[in-house]
């Protein structure tokens, strides 16, 4: 194919060969013009992928050259926050189906500075989600109609945060050791003598260090949580500098839970491991921690972008969701039942059954 020259404009880039829009090509390194075929290689960056100082941030959120100021879309169900496709009027939200007018307003944020760019296309995304529509028992039969809808599938970029942080712990507690002691006793037959386990207590201080390197946590709460933790991993590692070009062809959600409360996210997950290096420490058979106090310290963050795509559309007044891990194929989604279905099963299995146990009856 010829290769041709992206323009951007304020819609995107263009192709320089018949000015049609550019649209990124997932598992490329390229955008491919939808109307001439044209390809155009997106330049490798030589920006280094940063962890950025924490508390340097948040002091600094206000600053122009920090933050961006971003229109967007929000989603009057959802709640989700889209940029804002200034070609559009309206559309569905891709993550309930619910119909948005182009109504916004803008606010800042801070710039995304790395993503994972899509790596599955959209007819194997579409291939993902039709083979598990077709494999959902007691599913409507309207649903498995539905759902194979090719317009329903977007790509979307989804925001998370990741955090590294050094953590020191100071912690009291007790230190529980095993010991047996003899006990008898009497019965009909004589006397019995058996050892039973008792646990000797004793109290404990010290101090634990534990080391996080990117804990992943979502900045938005558009998507069930179980559905999204399950598409992990992520594969953090192929992270590549923010560029536009990712982008076109795609839309990104806006983060909605800010730097300051994602790291609060970040502490719940370290509580268990540094629990866990607590007992450790404190040795023994058993463990009890009273008390712990954390400092936190070279706490460093990373605004990313995760690839995913989204099937959403209403059944009954209900939005129902189908998620695919652009970058492995993972796939998690929600469905409804037919209860009806379900209903009828039921019965035939009790009617075989009830009929099992009447021959075996019969013939005894």
């Amino acid at each position: 194919m010829p290769e041709t020259q992206a323009e951007p404009d304020r819609h995107g880039f263009s192709c320089g060969q018949c000015g049609a829009l550019l649209e990124f090509q997932p598992g490329a390194a390229s955008l491919v013009c939808q109307h001439c075929g044209g390809e155009t290689p997106i330049p490798d960056s030589d920006e280094e992928i940063e962890e950025l100082d924490f508390h340097e941030w948040l002091a600094s959120l206000e600053s122009e050259e920090e933050t961006e100021e971003v229109l967007t879309v929000s989603c009057p169900s959802c709640g989700a926050e889209l940029e804002r496709d200034p070609k559009l009027s309206s559309e569905a939200c891709p993550f309930c189906a619910t119909t948005i007018v182009a109504a916004g307003g803008s606010h800042k944020r801070i710039k995304p500075r790395s993503l994972l760019p899509f790596r599955v296309e959209r007819s194997k995304a579409l291939e993902l989600f039709r083979g598990w529509v077709s494999k959902l028992w007691f599913a409507p039969n309207d649903f498995k109609s539905r759902a194979r809808l090719d317009t329903m599938l977007s790509g979307i970029y989804v925001p998370h945060w990741t955090y590294d942080a050094a953590v020191t712990t100071e912690y009291s507690g007790q230190r529980g050791t095993h010991y047996y002691v003899p006990v008898t006793s009497s019965t009909g037959k004589g006397t019995t003598t058996v050892m039973e386990r008792r646990t000797s207590w004793s109290s404990v201080r010290g101090t634990v260090n534990n080391t996080f390197d990117d804990l992943l946590v979502r900045a938005s709460d558009s998507l069930p949580a179980k559905y999204m933790d399950r598409l992990e991993p992520w594969g953090l590692s192929d992270l590549v500098p923010f560029q536009s070009q990712y982008m076109s062809g795609f839309r990104a959600e806006s983060y909605q839970i800010g730097l300051e409360e994602g790291f609060n996210e970040a502490r719940k997950q370290m509580d268990r491991p540094i629990r866990d290096s607590i007992r450790s420490d404190i040795g023994g058979d058993e463990q009890r921690i009273q008390s712990m106090r954390s400092k936190f310290n070279n706490i460093t963050f990373k605004h990313i972008l995760l690839p995913v795509w989204i099937s959403a559309y209403r059944y009954r007044n209900k939005s129902f969701r189908f998620l695919v891990n652009a970058r492995t194929g993972e796939v998690q989604g929600e469905r409804p039942w037919s209860w009806m279905k379900i209903s009828l099963t039921a019965a035939g299995v009790t009617a075989v059954l009830a009929l099992t146990v009447t021959v075996f009856l019969l013939s005894q």
